[in-house]
């Protein structure tokens, strides 16, 4: 299992909860979520989030984890990081992004 996975949630009470954190820790996961009082820490991650669930998981039947995982991952390799425009990056693709900044 890889280590330092970053898991993204809202400060709901099941993910502040000290089983689901010890969870995390067993595992050796990050744990992602807007500091109290300031929903704007993760509003990128949440409208991530929030734009993946209505494009290609909700009302969809997956007849495995598989096919959901590649499903996801289509999502994001293919349609989200490549073409999708940010506007909190500039209007430009992730990829694009990445490629500016290393230049």
């Amino acid at each position: 299992m890889p280590k330092g996975v970053i898991v993204h949630s809202d400060r709901g009470s099941q993910y502040c909860s000290a089983k689901y954190q010890s969870v995390l820790m067993q595992y050796s996961l990050l744990c992602s979520m807007s500091a109290k009082g300031n929903c704007y820490d993760n509003a990128c991650a949440e409208s991530f989030f929030h734009t993946m669930k209505v494009e290609i998981i909700h009302g969809e039947r997956f007849a495995t984890r598989e096919e959901m995982r590649q499903t996801v991952f289509e999502y994001i390799e293919v349609d989200y990081n490549r073409t999708r425009r940010h506007s909190a990056n500039g209007c430009i693709s992730p990829e694009a992004f990445e490629i500016q900044q290393a230049a």
